[in-house]
């Protein structure tokens, strides 16, 4: 059991690991050992996440969601299969954490009356400056 929040966890066993060779310096070892984790977590059929969390779930994501609602996280930071197994778990914990937050409202404001005149007020300015930088044929003559 994946303690993601006080309210909120999932199961072990919804999550699957393929282990991979990973790529980059290493030696023979990454050659030898398939130490690369990767994390599947099948996010539409999860018993576990409110529909609301999916939902955010799926933009916080991003490009790590397939079409089929899989969420696929690669690690590959470490060296030990086992070190990259735990990155990827904590990885799948952050990102569910940051979807089980839900958005402050927006409340709509209104500028005040003189806030109003204000920029009114500016504006006026603004446009006096400009008239008074222009030069007419007849100033010419």
């Amino acid at each position: 059991m994946l303690e993601i929040s006080p309210s909120l966890s999932i199961q072990e066993s919804e999550i699957q690991f393929d282990f991979i060779r990973a790529s980059g310096p290493g030696g023979q070892n990454v050659n030898k050992v398939a130490s690369a984790a990767q994390l599947r977590f099948d996010v539409r059929s999860s018993p576990s996440l409110p529909e609301d969390v999916k939902q955010r779930l799926y933009r916080v994501a991003g490009k790590r969601m397939t079409d089929e609602g899989v969420l696929l996280i690669e690690a590959k930071r470490y060296r030990s299969q086992e070190q990259n197994r735990a990155d990827a778990v904590q990885r799948l914990i952050i990102l569910i954490q940051k979807a089980a937050q839900k958005p402050k409202q927006r409340q709509k404001t209104k500028p005040s009356r003189s806030a109003r005149a204000a920029r009114l007020a500016a504006k006026k300015q603004r446009g006096a400056v400009k008239r008074l930088r222009h030069t007419s044929p007849q100033d010419l003559e």
